[in-house]
This record gives structure tokens, C-alpha cells and sequence, in this order.
């Protein structure tokens, strides 16, 4: 079984400026990691934060190798049409190194500072799934209709199509166990959330099923994990350090909680430790069947602890 790591830049966590960004992205296709990631938020709180595909684009000018992801694109935000266009015009930039994630949004702030409607979960997700199957027709066909209760096309072009045949994988993010598990059985080529061992080991279970339902082969669709990282060779420094990202006020820690309480759950939900703990964790995972890791560094923006991890564990 073949393990791909990927860096994913969390502005949840870390300022999302472009020269942090940058920096990271060159580190992380120096080292040998298999992507970098960035999320598609439009604000946080008062935090600096750069659009996502404007900033892929730039990315895919100044990279050679590295895949290039949205980790995830919000289907709200953008007419699918429109989104399917931007993500065919990136695979071609990049030259065939999109990896396109989608999901149904849930920052209602965000939404309503922006003018965007916000309606009930199960229409965000039933609009995530016309979406992903605009977008896979825009990519697939020469000309493309649809018809459908939110969305609708009629005979729309998208030339040039994207260098990746049959087109660029769908990431579907999320976990919610009746709607959105359903979608990723039945539209994805890739499932990414985050979790515990326990929480992955039953979020899988449910995947399973509504494969079984709709029919779909389980094994076909990858199994991604993001989270937080933070390897260290000497429990205390690597306690201090965590204590010193804690308190810096950069960590946008929600809800706010004690340091022992946040640091009991970040390792119970991270890969947090000495190398030998790190890969002790990534291989429970692996045994679940996840094989790629979307990673969050909790250094970020400085690089020190992606380097440690690509030497010492990846």
C-alpha cells in the first residue's frame, strides 16, 4: 500500500498570506511531499486570507511537480459552471496537476458578511451534488445540459477540457453520515475528513454502507485524512512548542479550551509526537485503508517541522 502525504495550509490555524503560502508550497514539492492544499474561505474573523483558485493558479506558475488542491472548494460560492471553467483552466496551467475538492460549506458568518445565501444543510448538500454533476459534464462532454432544482445549463462549452482523463479527481469533504457519506459514495473519487481513530474506523463503516446501497465499490474511492501534525524528538521541547503555539494567539481555537484539554485532543486527533509515536499513528489509519494525508503543520508558517517530518517519518 502506496502512503501519499500532502501539506494542507489551514487558515483556520495559520495566516493565510500569499508569501507564507508561496514559501511553503516550494518547501513541501522540495521535500518530496505529494500536494499542498488550501481551503476556499472568503473571510475569517479579522485574519488575512487569500482566495483559493487565484492563488492555486500562481502556485501551478512557480511549482513543477507538486499537485495542486482545494481542500474544499465551496459549491456555494461560485455557479458550478463557472467553478467547473476555473478547474479546467487550472488542470491545464498546472499541466494535469488539479486535484479538485468540493464540499457544501457550513461558515454561516462567512456567508451572510458576503451576501450569500445560506439555507438548510440538506439543500447545501443537494446543491454540492448538482454541482459536482455539472462540473463532470463540463469536463467529460463537448456539450453539456442540465436541468435540475437549483442549477440549470444548456449547451455549455468548457474548452479547453482538463489535461487529467477522464478528468481531475473529486475530493468530496465532509462526514455527515445521511446526506453528504451518501454523495461521497456515490460521486467521489476521493472521501477527506478529520478524526480520531474511532471516529474514522465508524465514518468508514458508514461509507461502506451507502456504498452497498447505491452500489458502489467501496474500494474505489481513496480514503483521506487531514489534521494536525507536530513531530519532536524530545517530549518536552515538543510540549513546550505546542504550548507556545497555544499562546501565541494564532491558533484560532474553537471552542477555547485549556492548554491540557486542547493538547489531550489534537494528539488523540493529530499525528503528534516523536517519529516512532507518528508513524505508529499513521499506521492505524493505514489500517483502516486511508492512504493519503492532508497535513497541517502547527509551525506554520515557518517550515522547521515539515522538514523533521519528511526525514523522519514520511
Amino acid at each position: 500500500m502506496k502512503l501519499k502525504f500532502g501539506v494542507f495550509i489551514d487558515p483556520l490555524y495559520i495566516p493565510s498570506t500569499y508569501s507564507s503560502i508561496e514559501e511553503q508550497a516550494l518547501e513541501a514539492e522540495r521535500l518530496g511531499f505529494e500536494s499542498v492544499w488550501l481551503s476556499d474561505h472568503l473571510m475569517l474573523d479579522n485574519k488575512p486570507i487569500v482566495e483559493c483558485f487565484t492563488t492555486l493558479s500562481a502556485l501551478a506558475s512557480i511549482t513543477k511537480k507538486i499537485r495542486l488542491g482545494s481542500l474544499v472548494a465551496c459549491n456555494s460560492y461560485r455557479y458550478p459552471s463557472l467553478l467547473a471553467k476555473m478547474g479546467a483552466t487550472l488542470d491545464v496551467i498546472s499541466k494535469g496537476r488539479l486535484e479538485f475538492g468540493i464540499g457544501a460549506g457550513w461558515n454561516e458568518d462567512e456567508y451572510m458578511s458576503y451576501g450569500i445565501p445560506f439555507p438548510k444543510p440538506s439543500i447545501r448538500i443537494a446543491q454540492m451534488r448538482e454541482g459536482i454533476e455539472i462540473i463532470k459534464k463540463m469536463w467529460t462532454q463537448k456539450d453539456s445540459s442540465f436541468t435540475g432544482e437549483y442549477f440549470n445549463i444548456q449547451e455549455a462549452h468548457c474548452e479547453p477540457k482538463p489535461i487529467q482523463k477522464p478528468h481531475p479527481p473529486i475530493t468530496i469533504g465532509g462526514s455527515g453520515e445521511k446526506l453528504t457519506l451518501k454523495a461521497v459514495a456515490e460521486y467521489a473519487d476521493r472521501s477527506n475528513w478529520m478524526g480520531s481513530i474511532s471516529e474514522f474506523a465508524h465514518k468508514l463503516k458508514v461509507l461502506k454502507e451507502h456504498c452497498s446501497r447505491v452500489g458502489r465499490d467501496y474500494d474505489e474511492i481513496e480514503k483521506s485524512w487531514m489534521g494536525r501534525a507536530m513531530v519532536g524528538t524530545d517530549p518536552q521541547q515538543l510540549r513546550n512548542e505546542l504550548k507556545k503555539q497555544y499562546s501565541s494567539g494564532q491558533l484560532r481555537i474553537i471552542p477555547p479550551q485549556p492548554f491540557d484539554d486542547w493538547l489531550e485532543n489534537i494528539v488523540e486527533r493529530g499525528i503528534i509526537g516523536s517519529p516512532s509515536q507518528c508513524l505508529a499513528k499513521i499506521n492505524e489509519y493505514a489500517d483502516l485503508g486511508v492512504t493519503y494525508f492532508a497535513i497541517t503543520f502547527l509551525d506554520s508558517p515557518n517550515t522547521d517541522n515539515m522538514k523533521l517530518f519528511s526525514k523522519n517519518v514520511m
